[in-house]
């Protein structure tokens, strides 16, 4: 079973900035993998954040366009969020997710979340 760590979130103030971490096990080669964040909101859908694959080609959220950056750590096992003018609506719980898809099968792994809270 491969767990998938986040770390980083807290309680921020609005045009904070926060980076957050999700450490992956030697194990896992996430070379490999495409990583991405989400995050989701009590009684609402886990949405996709930000996302990197294994070449290092990056996607964003509308939402968060220019205001977060994603970056992968591949000797490390580990991707970052740095998330910078934090705004309210970013309050959410942030999921690290590891992705590989190839003829012979797919393999998809989630952490289990860490919050960020930014109040006013």
């Amino acid at each position: 079973q491969v767990t998938l760590v986040e770390s980083g979130g807290g309680l921020v103030h609005v045009g904070d900035s926060l980076r957050l971490s999700c450490a992956a096990p030697k194990s896992l080669r996430m070379d490999d993998y495409e990583m991405s964040w989400y995050r989701e909101i009590p009684g609402e859908s886990r949405d996709l954040v930000a996302r990197i694959d294994s070449g290092g080609h990056t996607n964003y959220a509308d939402f968060v366009q220019g205001r977060f950056t994603i970056s992968r750590d591949n000797a490390g096992s580990t991707v970052y969020l740095q998330m910078r003018d934090l705004k309210l609506d970013d309050t959410a719980v942030y999921y690290c997710r590891a992705f590989l898809e190839l003829d012979r099968g797919t393999w998809n792994y989630w952490g289990q979340g860490t919050q960020v809270t930014v109040s006013s």
